[in-house]
């Protein structure tokens, strides 16, 4: 669906980020969001949503739909659109509903 312009894809390889979504390791630019990488990525869906956990992905890119929301290193409800990239980071599809932090 998304794909990288050329010249997007040339700064990919010459300074590339690693870091593993839904347990595959892929490289990623600099700078991304990590909504920008999962849908340069090819991953279109980050969320099922809670009621009849229909795939949901990013929408606004902007946070304000929360449509966006993955695991991010262990650590659930975060807006992958409003976080950029950084090495090492380790991006999970967030399953059901989200629980709220007491």
């Amino acid at each position: 669906m998304f794909t990288r312009l050329a010249e997007a894809q040339q700064a990919v390889a010459q300074a590339p980020v690693a870091v593993t979504i839904n347990g595959e390791p892929v490289q990623c630019r600099a700078g991304d969001t990590v909504a920008a990488a999962l849908f340069a990525a090819g991953f279109n869906d980050c969320r099922d949503t809670a009621v009849r956990e229909a795939p949901r992905g990013p929408f606004c890119m902007m946070g304000v739909c929360y449509d966006c929301l993955v695991v991010i290193d262990g650590r659930p409800n975060q807006q992958g659109c409003m976080i950029p990239v950084r090495s090492g980071m380790n991006i999970e599809r967030q399953h059901g509903a989200r629980e709220v932090e007491k």
